[in-house]
């Protein structure tokens, strides 16, 4: 049985305002030939039987209207062409039985003028009708449309969003944190001041973890000193075996950037790079200004494509992977990661844009060189 409470009620609405629009035409219609042409009451009469009739059929046209839908463009416009004829032989007809039958006109040649009479261009409003009819009904779908996108287009934001802060939150890796607490621990029975500064660091990287949750932008320098108190930690456990180097466009300090991106491409640069070696190695981060772009790269001399386990793009390293998804998505499908690995060493890179006040430097562009 049909159920008319599951009609969304955008439908509802509009059938109503078509119906009473019509009402409202057929009304004005009535009182103005009852006043100039035929002062009879059956006029009245007429013109609400042609608007009862015309209602059932806009409810006719809008669900002739849907099932058409489903076919493509060149069935639709076939398919409206043969309903208007069809829309405009009922109302014709039936405008001609209250008309002209009912008065003794009952042969089909009078039947025909009546209809020629109505394809002249004060009859034409049967033609309208359905137009009017199936505008509306495509102009609903239009908006239905556009109103479906938005809200998936929100929905896959929102998703992407607590994907994005989901692996936020698993990206201090626990291996760093236990080896972290070893350090201190052995710290602090040999040397109280470095224990000390390591646990500021610690508390340091914690601290622009948990902001970074909000996934707001950050500027650069900030980025920068999170990197560094990570990887001075890296150090206490590592020695001399790590050595971190930064070549920094000083223009580029003050740029935003997602916090906490550039964290898993130096963790896996000593986790997959430095540490298997057994003289260790640098790892290199670079950021260059480059026209309308900044140019990103930590690269390393460990082991590369020799390492037992590469990160490539196949991978299923988290952190690489939750890297290159959140810039995508942040600045387009071009900003993703580029990923090589040669018996030479592992690089990751990537570019971002900048925005047209970023793109403005204060004085021209100096590498900084700094040696951690």
């Amino acid at each position: 049985m049909f159920n008319f409470d599951k009609i969304p009620g955008i439908w509802k609405k509009a059938y109503l305002y078509l119906c009473l629009w019509y009402f409202l035409n057929y009304s004005v219609s009535a009182i103005l030939e009852y006043q100039l042409e035929r002062p009879f009451s059956f006029v009245f009469w007429n013109a609400l039987y042609l608007f009862e009739a015309l209602c059932i059929l806009i409810a006719g046209i809008l669900l002739y209207s849907h099932w058409l839908f489903r076919f493509n463009l060149y069935v639709q416009i076939a398919g409206h062409a043969a309903g208007a004829i069809v829309f405009f032989l009922l109302m014709g007809s039936l405008s001609y039985y209250l008309e002209d039958y009912v008065e003794g006109f009952v042969y089909f040649d009078q039947w025909k003028d009546h209809m020629a009479s109505l394809l002249r261009w004060e009859g034409l409003h049967f033609q309208n009708q359905y137009l009017i009819t199936a505008a509306v009904y495509y102009i609903i779908r239009y908006f239905q449309r556009m109103q479906k996108r938005e809200q998936e287009k929100a929905e896959l934001a929102l998703k992407n969003r607590e994907m994005q802060l989901s692996l936020l939150k698993s990206q201090i890796n626990p291996h760093f944190l236990f080896n972290t607490l070893n350090s201190i621990n052995t710290l602090i029975s040999s040397n109280k001041e470095s224990a000390r500064k390591v646990i500021t660091q610690l508390s340091d990287i914690f601290r622009y973890a948990l902001d970074a949750h909000s996934d707001q932008p950050v500027k650069l320098i900030h980025e920068l000193d999170f990197i560094d108190n990570y990887i001075k930690i890296q150090q206490v456990r590592f020695g001399s075996r790590l050595k971190f180097v930064k070549q920094v466009d000083f223009t580029c300090l003050g740029i935003k950037v997602p916090p906490m991106i550039l964290q898993p491409l130096v963790e896996n640069a000593v986790k997959y790079g430095i540490a298997p070696k057994e003289e260790g190695g640098t790892i290199t981060l670079t950021v260059k200004r480059f026209n309308k772009m900044i140019f990103f790269e930590v690269k390393d001399d460990g082991l590369g494509s020799k390492a037992k386990k590469v990160m490539d793009a196949s991978s299923s390293g988290v952190g690489l992977k939750n890297t290159d998804s959140r810039l995508r998505n942040t600045f387009g499908p071009d900003a993703g990661l580029r990923i090589h690995a040669s018996e030479w060493g592992y690089s990751v890179s990537f570019f971002i844009p900048l925005s047209e006040e970023e793109q403005q430097p204060h004085h021209e562009p100096e590498l900084h060189k700094e040696a951690v």
